[in-house]
């Protein structure tokens, strides 16, 4: 069984517990998942069965979108409602004009400074491990980059936004820069993931109606099949030399390509293609190499082994 799960995190879960929960529905142990939700976060999580675990750094790193709440006035050491606050609650709160300038100098690339409540690794060991030990984790801020930030309604103190942004950003940590433009302190009160990439809420299941339909064999009805995965992706197909050459991780030669879909994009030696067989089947990733106009495997999927 190998294939995508898009999955609706229930409010309380970590993401690991989506993981436990679908390998006990599934009877299956090659389970995982593409980019960490917080327990405080619902939403979208994207859980990878057998082969397309081995796609995991390719549909972790979409961009993502999200809606939620931040409340002004209070900072606390974790970014959000469940941590500590970082000194008294102020009653005082900017005009809306003043918060939608701090808002719009949050968009594009910023740097940004994990959470030391996260599970970003130091020298190893998740920083929260350390944060709970009453050590300072020392994090390097990360370059992301803010899509879209905006303001869906105001109510002081609760500030209802919709985030777009790329892959690695900490919506805890937007939502503390802001309270510190701001001077007035803020945490992220609540959230929940629309979309990673073109996967979206409207796509998404409850932990619990994929176990009512596992119980009634309809895998088809929540397992997306290898070959649909990173659709954005360019994709060419090769006659049989061809894909006996990628699976043995060797190159292939434009002779044995038989079609390519490009997907609106020209041909550079940045892209990855997705490589199918003559009959369909998704045999891994390569690499356009512009100069030897030649493909190089980048990953090799190889045969199932889903167990």
């Amino acid at each position: 069984m190998d294939g995508l799960i898009i999955v609706d995190k229930p409010d309380g879960w970590t993401s690991h517990d989506v993981v436990l929960k679908l390998r006990k529905i599934l009877r299956l142990k090659r389970v995982g998942h593409a980019g960490t939700l917080d327990p405080l976060a619902t939403g979208v999580l994207l859980v990878t069965v057998g082969q397309a675990t081995r796609l995991f750094p390719y549909l972790a790193g979409m961009d993502k979108t999200y809606s939620g709440e931040i409340r002004l006035g209070l900072a606390t050491d974790t970014y959000d409602s469940q941590g500590k606050p970082l000194g008294p609650e102020k009653n005082v709160f900017p005009r809306e004009k003043e918060l939608l300038a701090a808002v719009a100098s949050l968009v594009g690339e910023i740097s940004q400074l994990p959470p030391p409540y996260s599970a970003k690794k130091i020298n190893g060991q998740p920083a929260f491990k350390l944060a709970r030990r009453g050590l300072t984790p020392e994090l390097q801020p990360v370059n992301v980059t803010i899509h879209r930030f905006l303001v869906l309604d105001y109510n002081p103190p609760l500030v209802k936004f919709l985030v777009e942004c790329s892959s690695g950003t900490y919506v805890r940590s937007l939502a503390h820069d802001l309270g510190q433009k701001l001077g007035c302190g803020a945490h992220l009160f609540s959230l929940r993931r629309l979309a990673v990439g073109r996967y979206t809420e409207e796509e998404a299941l409850r932990p619990g109606k994929i176990e009512e339909l596992a119980r009634e064999k309809a895998f088809e009805q929540f397992l997306l099949p290898l070959e649909s995965l990173l659709p954005d992706y360019p994709a060419l197909w090769v006659d049989q030399e061809g894909a006996r050459a990628f699976n043995h991780g060797a190159r292939i030669g434009l002779g044995q390509i038989t079609r390519a879909v490009m997907a609106g994009s020209r041909l550079t030696a940045t892209h990855l293609f997705r490589v199918f067989s003559e009959e369909g089947k998704l045999l891994g990733l390569a690499r356009f190499e512009a100069r030897e106009k030649f493909f190089q495997p980048e990953l090799v999927l190889g045969s199932s082994q889903a167990t």
